[in-house]
């Protein structure tokens, strides 16, 4: 591997300054990609240029969906074939990625884009903005992950957390509260609308047009939990419901989960979809949507439901409790707890008028708190203060 030393061009002063967020990433991503790719074009008035820079393995098959995802938001678009961690060549062409366009701002999104972040820094003058989005998918190097980004993660300027408990697991690592920024993730409202009614929706997709159904949106893995839904949907059936449950996503865990609906007797209520490129249409068929996670950041899912009127259950866990109002916004259970989710969910679906009157007040909540356009005028402040921008210059006026 060579790394060219010598110093980039100096920007101009009047030069767009340019964002590079950097992800790893197998398959077709998760809930950080929909802020990732969405974010260019609310960047963009507020006075930066933005580009998505995604390192996969090469020839994923999945990595075909991020790049549809960035064409329907029109999000510049850096692929970056990586071949795992001995992999040197992904230095260089992120150096090269970095001058070519040179990047005022690098944003990290996991513990290697943070890593590599610091490296690039020594070659390239820019500065150092990551987002925390959880801690999540546990495997045999999580441990060793978990040591990088601590490592990393000090030598950042700004650490932006998604909810509370990252913030303060933040702090234990060692980031300094000046260096740590609270942001939640937001929702885009304007494409978050609900347009069809459930009964439309439930027609569109061929699910019964009797009985209620119960929605699932994420990675099929244990953290998620998916098992102990299907298992309070066993419980509601034998209490004499007629409940369907539909899960959006995939992941290694669907040998499991079937194996487990086929178990309790269940199969044939239990849809596992697979991953849709656009999971609108799903959430408006659903009576009731579930997070049933053990471990989560502030997740995308809760607030897309949310935003798309349909009534929420979800596990108290991370950032849950700042979207949900326990009994005024939606209901929140225990982690692990099966009974407490079949209660909830039974609860909910024998009351149409509470269901109603959940997603009238989650659909202000979003509208009033977690609107991405504001996410992204708070992000653009953070960048902003790093550049010694203000506001006015930075949107084209005058300061």
């Amino acid at each position: 591997m060579t790394l060219d030393l010598l110093p980039p061009p100096a920007r101009t002063a009047t030069e767009v300054p340019v964002v590079f967020d950097t992800r790893v990433v197998t398959g077709s991503g998760g809930g950080p990609d929909k802020t990732i790719l969405n974010s260019p074009r609310f960047l963009t008035p507020l006075g930066y240029s933005m580009l998505c820079g995604y390192l996969h393995p090469p020839g994923d098959p999945g990595f075909a969906d991020i790049e549809r995802k960035a064409e329907r938001y029109r999000a510049p678009l850096l692929s970056v074939p990586d071949r795992g961690a001995w992999d040197v060549t992904v230095v260089s062409k992120l150096l090269r990625a970095c001058r070519d366009h040179r990047v005022a701002v690098w944003h990290g999104h996991d513990y290697k884009t943070n890593a590599l972040g610091v490296l690039l820094k020594r070659f390239h003058p820019m500065r150092l903005v990551t987002t925390v989005h959880g801690w999540v998918h546990h495997t045999a190097r999580t441990p060793l992950y978990y040591k990088i980004d601590r490592w990393s993660l000090r030598r950042y300027e700004r650490v932006i957390c998604v909810s509370d408990d990252l913030d303060r697991t933040c702090q234990e690592l060692g980031v300094p509260d000046d260096r740590r920024v609270l942001l939640a993730n937001g929702i885009d409202t304007a494409e978050y609308t609900r347009r069809r009614t459930t009964a439309e929706a439930k027609a569109a997709l061929g699910l019964p047009a009797t009985g209620f159904v119960i929605g699932g949106v994420g990675r099929l893995a244990p953290e998620k939990g998916f098992d102990r839904l299907i298992r309070a949907v066993h419980n509601l059936t034998a209490c004499g419901l007629d409940v369907t449950l539909v899960i959006v996503g995939e992941g290694d865990d669907r040998p499991r989960l079937e194996a487990l609906a086929a178990e309790l007797g269940v199969a044939s209520r239990v849809r596992l979809v697979g991953w849709q490129s656009d999971v609108r249409g799903c959430y408006e068929a659903m009576d009731v949507f579930a997070l049933s996670s053990l471990r989560e950041g502030l997740p995308n899912v809760v607030l897309e439901a949310m935003a798309l009127e349909v009534p929420c259950v979800a596990t108290r866990i991370a950032g849950v409790p700042r979207l949900i109002e326990d009994g005024v916004s939606g209901r929140l259970v225990e982690p692990d707890d099966v009974a407490g989710l079949t209660a909830a969910l039974g609860d909910l679906l024998r009351q149409p008028a509470t269901r109603e009157a959940y997603t009238a007040a989650a659909r202000e909540t979003v509208e009033s708190r977690f609107s991405f356009a504001a996410r992204m005028e708070k992000l653009a402040r953070v960048y902003d203060g790093l550049l010694g921008r203000t506001p006015a210059t930075a949107a084209g006026g005058t300061a």
